[in-house]
């Protein structure tokens, strides 16, 4: 369905264009993840591959760290600053408040905040991570390790990210498909062909005659167990429970019935982003504070390491736990309710007001729960197979991986049906095909 629409879409000049524009854009930002912070030594990070604090920043700058790039913080601090001011609107700081309820005016003073904050996060977080890794690296990664040269190298991937930032910006207004998440899509596709290539070298490489059968039908249950993952993941991103509402002042002849739209996972992949970032901060804390030996810090380290069971089961709850916070930032059930009685509908069999709010709160808590069991099997089973299995690191992060391919594909889709739809209603007044 994707390829007809995709075939159909390349038909229409301005679509092509978008797309055209949006390759292109991926293409300077793959060609700056292999370009390497000047006075640093990348194959260094070779022997860190398994640190997980590394492959989940690799996850959100597209692998830009692997090389240690110009571009290694990606649009992570883009991504930790909107959260951050998301967070902030909710009464906590009275002007970003006031900003959310004036419309596009506070639209756009709310995005100068959150690049601001983005920029102070770059460059505290690229120097924290230089000298975190030149310390977990025994101080090989940095070729001269001083104050002057953290301080540039910070600068330069305080800057990358701001490009990083701005490329995504370009590809959101000029291009197809949100700037962020396409930046993070192509930097997981393009992770894709060495993940390949790491399981074949486990189970074909170097095996005996008599072991071929047993790895070709452990990669054929892999294949199958990621297919099935593929379709239930896909089933819930898209999956809606639709409220129906009922409108009181229309024009005549519309229609005086809809209905609101809610995901049954609102929450979306932050809450496993945030519990990644929560769970590796240990494991990188802990050079600093003199390594192993101290009994609190290997206790905390145990707790917050994913590939053991005690930390997957903290994993998992610390993604419940986000999963609801996040899907009342996601939809704010008071603002929900206001806006329903500013456009003059109700929710049938709810009074409109307080009554409306706190049927949405109560739904809401059923959708998170549901939302929450979901992320936590997709972020769960691919580590189980990993400490279980004996499979490669590189399917640590896997069920994030592929919530952000789904989400980012599905949304693809509705954009090109929408472009298609668009051309159909305006094609009798001959607009450019």
């Amino acid at each position: 369905m994707f390829f007809k629409l995709l075939k159909d879409a390349l038909r229409v000049k301005t679509v092509r264009k978008k797309i055209l524009f949006t390759i292109f854009i991926i293409f300077v930002f793959r060609v700056g993840t292999h370009i390497t912070v000047p006075g640093i030594n990348a194959e260094s990070l070779a022997r860190l591959s398994d640190l997980p604090f590394l492959n989940l920043f690799n996850l959100v700058s597209g692998n830009a760290l692997r090389n240690f790039s110009v571009f290694s913080m990606g649009v992570s601090p883009y991504i930790t600053a909107s959260i951050i001011v998301q967070l902030l609107q909710m009464d906590i700081v009275p002007k970003f408040v006031e900003w959310g309820k004036q419309g596009e005016v506070g639209r756009r003073k709310l995005n100068q905040a959150t690049r601001y904050i983005s920029l102070v996060i770059a460059f505290l977080q690229s120097i924290g991570i230089t000298a975190g890794f030149n310390a977990i690296s025994g101080a090989i990664l940095v070729k001269s390790p001083n104050l002057q040269t953290f301080l540039l190298i910070g600068s330069i991937l305080t800057a990358g990210s701001v490009i990083v930032t701005w490329l995504g910006d370009q590809i959101s207004d000029k291009g197809y498909g949100n700037g962020v998440s396409m930046i993070i899509f192509a930097g997981i596709i393009s992770s894709i062909p060495s993940a390949i290539a790491s399981v074949y070298e486990d189970y074909f490489v170097n095996i005996r005659p008599s072991q071929m059968t047993q790895s070709l039908v452990f990669v054929g249950i892999l294949i199958l167990a990621v297919l099935i993952v593929i379709f239930f993941t896909t089933f819930v991103q898209q999956a809606e429970y639709k409220i129906p509402i009922q409108y009181t002042k229309l024009a005549q002849g519309a229609s005086s019935s809809s209905y609101l739209p809610l995901k049954v996972n609102p929450a979306g992949v932050i809450p496993v982003i945030f519990a990644s970032s929560i769970t590796t901060l240990p494991s990188t804390i802990l050079p600093f504070l003199g390594g192993r030996g101290i009994p609190w810090l290997d206790t905390l380290q145990m707790l917050f390491d994913f590939r053991t069971p005690v930390g997957m089961v903290v994993y998992a709850v610390l993604i419940i736990l986000f999963s609801f916070f996040y899907t009342f930032v996601q939809v704010n059930p008071e603002k929900t309710s206001e806006n329903l009685q500013k456009s003059s509908a109700y929710i049938l069999g709810v009074r409109p007001g307080p009554d409306t709010e706190k049927y949405l709160s109560a739904l809401l808590k059923r959708l998170a729960t549901i939302g929450a069991v979901f992320l936590a099997v997709i972020s769960l089973a691919p580590i189980a197979a990993q400490h279980y299995f004996g499979l490669s690191s590189t399917v640590a992060l896997g069920g994030t991986s592929l919530l952000i391919l789904i989400s980012t594909g599905i949304d693809g889709m509705k954009q090109l049906e929408g472009y298609l739809l668009k051309r159909k209603y305006v094609g009798f007044i001959n607009t450019e095909n």
